[in-house]
């Protein structure tokens, strides 16, 4: 099974933390989409496997009129297998989403939404310079109830001048909702964002890192209580309701990208396209390269299992180490894991190593200390 994941490079405004390819001109938008088209038709050639999960990313997929975004199902339809029952996603804004377009997207092939709230507070909204209120928020989630089951949305913590209260009360909003899914991630400072400067410039001052642990845990244990399964260190769902799409990314699975900075992964190899919307187009146009492709050593994949893996509720299996890379690779797994076992970090339960919600928090951290440079 296969992904294809749908790069939409445009934006209302830009979010203050966001380090995503976009803009916010759509003067080419129409270019944009018809070398999306192409594109599509040029990886598609001689493709066997089949498509389970179509997932429309950015940017913002829902600044798209409704006949653009069918326009490009319709090209994934025609020339790719797609099996009888794909996951189709589209990232979504509240602002975006009146009662008429919801309606309008029932209509298509659409059959999940992931809808990017960020937050119930309107300081937060306006640190992170959202288009969108939390009465636009509150406006859209219960409007897309009324069209579509499988409805997600993003929530952000670690927030500046956030506290365990004003966390409390987002996940007491979100939880009241009744979604099926959740995801939450905690706010980093990327380079070259607005938000980057303002900490420089001591505008914005960062949480520290054990409150935004302790917003973590309380997440953790109110999801958990009402009924939500902590799949992968940021995605709580309900049964029956992970993400696919999520899902296969987690665990390694082949997924193919399309439109200006999109990633493309087919197990070995990864490639990523130009970040800029005019090259993209000169590119498609003149059937020039328009990506760049490395290939990964089974060290690199030794890693990205490692790291993706202590991510996860299916953690590291010792025997998938052995047979797919050496006895080599799991005993050094199995050396440099014993401190953070001893520490309470990992749990071995079987055959399987997964984080504790104490190293969950920190799994990324972990894992750099599991990697392999050479062995």
């Amino acid at each position: 099974m296969t992904g294809i994941y749908i790069h939409i490079p445009y934006c209302k405004q830009a979010c203050h933390y966001c380090n995503f390819h976009f803009s916010t001109s759509l003067k080419n938008k129409e270019s944009v989409i018809e070398s999306m088209i192409k594109e599509i038709q040029v990886k598609s050639n001689g493709y066997d496997d089949l498509v389970d999960t179509i997932y429309f990313g950015g940017g913002t997929p829902s600044f798209l009129e409704i006949f653009e975004i069918n326009k490009l199902i319709v090209s994934v339809f025609k020339n790719f297998k797609i099996s009888l029952n794909p996951e189709i996603t589209l990232e979504a804004n509240p602002d975006d989403l009146n009662d008429y377009k919801l309606k309008e997207l029932s209509k298509s092939k659409i059959n999940r939404l992931s809808i990017g709230v960020q937050s119930f507070k309107e300081k937060d909204l306006k640190i992170m310079n959202r288009s969108h209120s939390s009465k636009d928020s509150n406006q859209c989630i219960e409007s897309a109830k009324k069209y579509f089951d499988n409805i997600s949305i993003d929530l952000i913590y670690g927030m500046p001048g956030s506290d365990l209260k004003s966390w409390n009360y987002n996940l007491n909003l979100a939880i009241s909702l009744n979604l099926n899914h959740i995801s939450a991630y905690a706010l980093t400072v990327e380079p070259n964002t607005a938000l980057d400067r303002f900490v420089k410039k001591d505008i914005i001052k960062p949480l520290e890192e054990d409150l935004v642990f302790e917003q973590y845990e309380l997440m953790y244990e109110k999801l958990l209580d009402n009924e939500y399964i902590n799949y992968e260190l940021s995605s709580f769902a309900k049964e029956g309701y992970f993400s696919k799409n999520n899902t296969a990314y987690w665990l390694r699975k082949k997924y193919i990208g399309i439109g200006p900075a999109a990633h493309s992964f087919d197990g070995i190899n990864r490639s990523w396209n130009v970040s800029n919307n005019n090259l993209y187009i000169k590119a498609i146009k003149n059937n020039k390269m328009f990506f760049e492709k490395e290939k990964l050593s089974i060290v690199d994949q030794y890693n990205e299992y490692i790291m993706t893996g202590l991510r996860t509720i299916w953690g590291i299996s010792l025997k998938y180490l052995k047979d797919y890379f050496g006895i080599k690779y799991r005993n050094h797994f199995i050396n440099k894991s014993q401190k953070f076992i001893v520490s309470n970090h990992l749990i071995l339960n079987d055959d399987i190593v997964k984080t504790t919600i104490k190293g969950k928090f920190l799994s990324d951290g972990i894992a750099s200390e599991l990697f392999l440079i050479n062995l």
